[in-house]
Formats: structure tokens, C-alpha cells, sequence
């Protein structure tokens, strides 16, 4: 079949989709990935996955750098606004041409990011069948699950119910409003039905294993948790100081590629591990050049990038901005974490660190090189974290990962007809 792909040109998103374009390329499919230029060089970096270039002049190469950027320099809900924004700007610009130029695709199905509803726009402009893939935490609400950009924890009581039902409708509908504006235009233009939910009807696929999200009762018959798709094959080859490692527990910390323009959050980081017993690597996620910042307390082993699938293999502790792909990783290899969530989905997660015993988590606005330090300690010398991360490394080791991912597109794509879970 010919399949494309659709996500956001960030590195989150990207190193999600992309191991599953790489498994659809080892089963015989074609496979095209639909995205602006910023994407072009890590899509190619898989050999065989055509790219194919939309809203190129709203949205030229150096684009999405320049937008991360800012988003680098903002957090909480000033950083959830701009990425809102953000989200909707591209929507518009991608419907302007890119639906029109994908018919010359030919594709038969269609995998499409849960954050970007205009795949979904593009995929009903041509009767496409497609899959949904969760990349970040499902968008699905329920009234006990709390909203995604706050720590708040499942409470499963009437009061807790009210509350997360108003937050919802007060700024989580508005937000979604604001992004499916320009979607919901185009569909109306081309007098396409306006779905219920964007969630693919076949088949909705999510890379966390089950017990890391919260209780759910009304996901779909088709929404299926996999456990994640992660791979090195789509990421640059990183030059790291492997023997500048000691035999002492590594702590590896890493606030992401986006919101980590935080210079004291490093600093803090710093002095919270320099008193212990253990060597610090700290990733600066390209926010800057380790030469250009400030010394570090404890003499810290610092680096613009780190070949982190690698790090983790090594690493006792993650410290960590509770994105995603970082919070599977390290869930993968078994490590656990203290998480420093910053904006957009990252306060949910870091919630469900917590929850699931996993680790714990410190707002932004609470944190301090004190409150750090002892918190790393509790998670470093209590063994339940690390008996938690461990379970949680097993039930990814036991989950279908990459390849369930593409028995379930295959399926979906192939019969046009809903994939159902499980029980």
C-alpha cells in the first residue's frame, strides 16, 4: 500500500511517527511523509520514506527553529497559548495547498498525528482511510481524568469531576476551538461533514503502556495502548565524551528540545546533585553551546545533545521535563524520574509519574535547589521507584510496541473497517 504519514516538524512528534514509517517501509509498503521542510532531514534520514513538502512558502525551511525558539523562552500557560496559536497557523497554511497537491500521492491510507487535525482534514478530502497515532497523552476526556496541563491527580469523586469539567469547558474546548477553526472552515468549503472527534473511527493507536495513564472507562472499542515505537534510526549520530564516565550513579537531566531555555532551572539541577555521591550529564537540548553558560555547580558533564537512548541504558535517575518521548525512554530502560514539568501536556504527565509510582515531580514554581535535592534523594535511595520503573520496563518489553502499531494500520487501512481492542 502506499501510506502517508502526517505529524508536527518536531522532534517529539517525529520520533514517534517515524519508527512506525520505518516498520510499514520493512513490510513492503510505500511511504510518503507529508510535513513542512524542517522535517526533511530527519524523514530522510530513514532511507526509503519519500518527503513531500507542504505550505513551503508560509512556512520555508528554518521555520519551525525560529518558533521553538520563543516557545523555548515562554512556559505555563503563556507557552500553552503561543503553542495553540502555533498549531493554528500551521493548520491553515497546510489546507491552503497541501490538501489540493496530495492527490498527486495516490495513497491508500493515511497515519495522522492525534495533535493535527488538519491530517485528518486532508484524509477525508480524499476519502482516505486513516489511523490515529497518540504521541503526546491522549486528548480523550473523561470527567474523573483531569485536563493535560495541570498536575492534578485522578480523583474518581463528584468534586473532582466538577472541576475538571469546568477547567474543560472553560479554556481545554476554547483552546481546541481556536486550533480547529481554520479545519472546520475547509471541510465546510468542501461540504465534508464535521466529525464528532478527529479521532480516527478504524483505529486509534497510543505508544504508553496502559498502566502509565490514569483509569479510563469510555475510550473507544478501538483505542488501543501499544507501548512506545522508539528507534535511533531517525536521529543524527551524537559525539559524546563516553570516557569522561565515572563508576559513580549516573543522574542524566535533560529539559527537551522546546521549553529548555531555562538557564536557572540548569543551575538549580547543578547545585542539587553537587553535594551527592553520584556524576551529573546534563543535555542543554541545543538551547546553547556547554561553553557559553555559566559554570555549573559540581562541575557537571554538560552537552548541547546527548545520545540519550544510549545515556539512559547507564543512568539510575532521569531529571526531566516530563515530555514524552523522554519519559517512555526512560520507562524503557527502566530508570526512574523526577520530573520538572514546564507547559502543554508535560504537567499531566509528570502527574501520572507520580501516580504510577514511577517517580515524583516539582512544579516549576515551587522548585528550589533544596526541595530538589531531597527529592532526587527520595527517588535515588527508596527502592520502590525503582521496583515501579522496573514493572513498567516489563510491560513495555510484553506490549506489541512498533509492530502491533502496524498490524493495527495495516488492518485498518486495508479493510476500511473499525479495529477492535481487546477487552
Amino acid at each position: 500500500m502506499r501510506i502517508g504519514l502526517y505529524c508536527p516538524a518536531e522532534t517529539g512528534h517525529l520520533n514517534t511517527m517515524l519508527p512506525i514509517g520505518e516498520a510499514l517501509l520493512q513490510r513492503g509498503h510505500q511511504v510518503i511523509f507529508i510535513g513542512l521542510e524542517d522535517a526533511k532531514d530527519k524523514v530522510e534520514a530513514i532511507e526509503g520514506i519519500d518527503f513531500f513538502p507542504v505550505a513551503t512558502e508560509k512556512f520555508p525551511q528554518g521555520s519551525t527553529p525560529a518558533i521553538f525558539k520563543t516557545l523555548g523562552e515562554l512556559k505555563g500557560m503563556s507557552a500553552l497559548i503561543y503553542t495553540v496559536k502555533t498549531f493554528r497557523d500551521i493548520a491553515e497554511a497546510i489546507l491552503q495547498d497541501g490538501a489540493e497537491s496530495c492527490k498527486s500521492l495516490h495513497l491508500d491510507g493515511m497515519v495522522v498525528d492525534q495533535s493535527t487535525s488538519e491530517g485528518v482534514a486532508i484524509a477525508k478530502y480524499l476519502d482516505l482511510p486513516y489511523v490515529t497515532v497518540c504521541s503526546a497523552l491522549p486528548f480523550d476526556t473523561e470527567a474523573a481524568t483531569p485536563p493535560v496541563f495541570t498536575t492534578w491527580t485522578y480523583q474518581n469523586t463528584l468534586l473532582g469531576k466538577l472541576r475538571n469539567i469546568l477547567v474543560h469547558k472553560l479554556i481545554a474546548a476554547p483552546f481546541g476551538a481556536i486550533v480547529q477553526a481554520p479545519i472546520k472552515k475547509f471541510l465546510k468549503k468542501y461540504k465534508i461533514a464535521i466529525p464528532k472527534s478527529f479521532n480516527s473511527p478504524l483505529a486509534i493507536i497510543c505508544q504508553q503502556p496502559k498502566s502509565f495513564e490514569f483509569p479510563r472507562r469510555n475510550l473507544p472499542q478501538n483505542f488501543y495502548f501499544t507501548g512506545p515505537y522508539h528507534t535511533t534510526t531517525s536521529r543524527k549520530q551524537i559525539d559524546f565524551p563516553w570516557d569522561q564516565l565515572n563508576v559513580k550513579p549516573l543522574i542524566y537531566a535533560s529539559m527537551g528540545t522546546l521549553q529548555n531555555r531555562l538557564g536557572d532551572v540548569f543551575q538549580k539541577i547543578a547545585a542539587a546533585c553537587a553535594s551527592l555521591d553520584v556524576q551529573l550529564v546534563i543535555s542543554l537540548g541545543g538551547s546553547a553551546n556547554p561553553e557559553d553558560i555559566p559554570r555549573l555547580p559540581g562541575n557537571p558533564l554538560v552537552v548541547s545533545y546527548a545520545p540519550q537512548i544510549e545515556l539512559l541504558k547507564q543512568a539510575q535517575l532521569t531529571i526531566t521535563h516530563a515530555g514524552m518521548n523522554t519519559t517512555l525512554e526512560s520507562l524503557t530502560q527502566g530508570v526512574p524520574m523526577v520530573a520538572i514539568p514546564v507547559t502543554n501536556d508535560q504537567p499531566g504527565i509528570a502527574a501520572r509519574i507520580k501516580w504510577s509510582g514511577v517517580g515524583e515531580f516539582i512544579t516549576l514554581d515551587q522548585l528550589t535547589t533544596e526541595k530538589l535535592h531531597q527529592t532526587i534523594k527520595t527517588v535515588l535511595n527508596d527502592s520502590t521507584y525503582q521496583e515501579r520503573a522496573k514493572q513498567s520496563q516489563q510491560e513495555i518489553c510484553r506490549s506489541g510496541g512498533t509492530s502491533q502499531a502496524v498490524d493495527i494500520i495495516e488492518m485498518a487501512i486495508a479493510t476500511r473497517a473499525m479495529v477492535i481492542a481487546p477487552s
